[in-house]
């Protein structure tokens, strides 16, 4: 089984996908205009379990060495708005359950 993640920025919802077949569904939210999120290819470069107030309780770092990841908020009304500074956040418990589902390595895509 291949799992993937397709990011649609402009829906701001995250897919997981299996084979290519979506099997999760979540919304989320991205970068303000003044600091998108990036569009592209990239992977989960590295994943850790936190204790932050900015990154919630999960953080999946993204390849490309710029700091962007998909991570969790505390924040939960900035989920399906453009408020951060181009990171994909999460509700908490999405957060953690995409998590234990997606290894280190994992496609993900981000578009508009």
């Amino acid at each position: 089984m291949a799992r993937s993640i397709d990011i649609n920025l402009t829906t701001r919802r995250l897919t997981l996908l299996e084979d290519g077949q979506p099997v999760r569904e979540y919304p989320v939210g991205i970068g303000k205009p003044s600091t998108p999120t990036p569009t592209g290819h990239f992977t989960i470069a590295e994943k850790a379990i936190v204790t932050d107030p900015s990154f919630g309780t999960r953080w999946m770092g993204l390849s490309g060495g710029q700091g962007y990841g998909l991570h969790g908020t505390y924040n939960e009304a900035s989920v399906g708005r453009a408020m951060s500074h181009g990171c994909v956040r999460m509700r908490i418990s999405d957060a953690e359950e995409l998590y234990d589902l997606v290894e280190v390595g994992t496609p993900v895509i981000l578009h508009r």
